[in-house]
């Protein structure tokens, strides 16, 4: 490091996924119908949980506020992303510092909402007499407002540390958009510190809230586990399958991706799993929830007929 021209650069250049022509544009044709799949799914999500009454409830207020999170989320990365398949995608460092605290910051923020969802299945299988004294309003918009709280702060940290590094003439980012493991490998100082940091937080705040959501989930089987009949056990764990589903898409793609060191074979596996949480996950979220929960399916149904008989009857 000490043979670098240690004069500070201004902007990185995001290599994105692949250099081949052909897999670019493939790639942003399918990433341009991920990413609008998404928007148009997250947004009917938002829309039904306003204005379908039999959708005013906890759990859907919950979901509300998820897709909110995945409409955010995926606009911090994948426009970036898709500017990268077409010219040389040039970002500046303090744009750079930007998306990273925004990734994080929204990251951060559903997986603490992913398990506060958790919380609210457990109290309306295992409390279903107490579930409205227990998840009342106030306690919603106080569990929506600890995961945007817990975001802001934890990304302000990678957000900090990473600006106050020097960066030198080495500045191609291996990487569709900025996050912390391969924009602080071109420092040209030790990033042990930083590593670490990267690894305790993201770890204790990923592994903290899967161990919570995952404690719900012990209590809600063992819960079930007292019903006898295996036709109202199905009908009840139905209730949860959605969410689960997602859990495990979330936390099993964070988990592998911020755990470990910022090696330059980590950082390739990073991007794969990059795309599944930053385009397929949110499109895949209001997708599980529309077909797998029969509330929202029901409501999208009374809705479509709705606008269909409106364009009928329509002069």
């Amino acid at each position: 490091m000490d043979g670098w021209n240690r004069t500070s650069i201004s902007e990185f250049i995001l290599l994105g996924i692949t250099n081949l022509p052909w897999l670019q544009k493939f790639l942003l044709f399918l990433v341009s119908y991920f990413y609008l799949l998404g928007i148009v799914g997250n947004l009917t999500i938002i829309f039904l949980v306003i204005r379908d009454t039999t959708l005013h409830s906890p759990m859907y207020f919950l979901l509300g506020n998820l897709s909110f999170l995945d409409i955010l989320f995926s606009m911090v990365t994948v426009p970036k992303m898709m500017v990268g398949f077409l010219v040389e995608n040039i970002i500046s460092v303090n744009g750079c510092i930007t998306q990273m605290y925004f990734f994080h910051f929204l990251g951060c923020a559903e997986g603490v909402l992913l398990a506060a969802m958790g919380y609210d299945r457990y109290v309306a299988i295992c409390h279903p007499l107490q579930y409205i004294a227990i998840m009342k309003k106030s306690t919603c918009i106080q569990l929506v407002l600890i995961s945007w709280v817990t975001g802001l702060t934890t990304s302000l940290i990678h957000a900090v540390m990473t600006s106050q590094l020097p960066f030198c003439n080495i500045k191609r980012v291996k990487h569709f958009f900025c996050d912390v493991k391969p924009v602080i490998k071109l420092a040209c100082k030790d990033i042990h510190v930083n590593e670490i940091t990267l690894a305790t937080v993201s770890g204790f705040l990923s592994t903290g809230t899967f161990f919570l959501t995952t404690l719900s989930y012990v209590y809600i089987i063992t819960h079930l586990l007292k019903i006898r009949s295996s036709e109202g056990r199905a009908k009840t764990f139905s209730t949860c399958s959605s969410h689960l589903t997602i859990v495990i898409l979330f936390y099993g793609t964070a988990m592998c991706t911020y755990l470990g060191p910022a090696s330059e074979n980590s950082i390739e596996k990073d991007r794969v799993a990059a795309i599944l949480f930053t385009v397929v996950t949110p499109t895949l979220n209001p997708i599980i929830y529309t077909l797998r929960n029969k509330d929202v399916r029901k409501s999208l149904i009374k809705c479509i007929k709705k606008i269909t008989f409106w364009r009928v009857t329509k002069p």
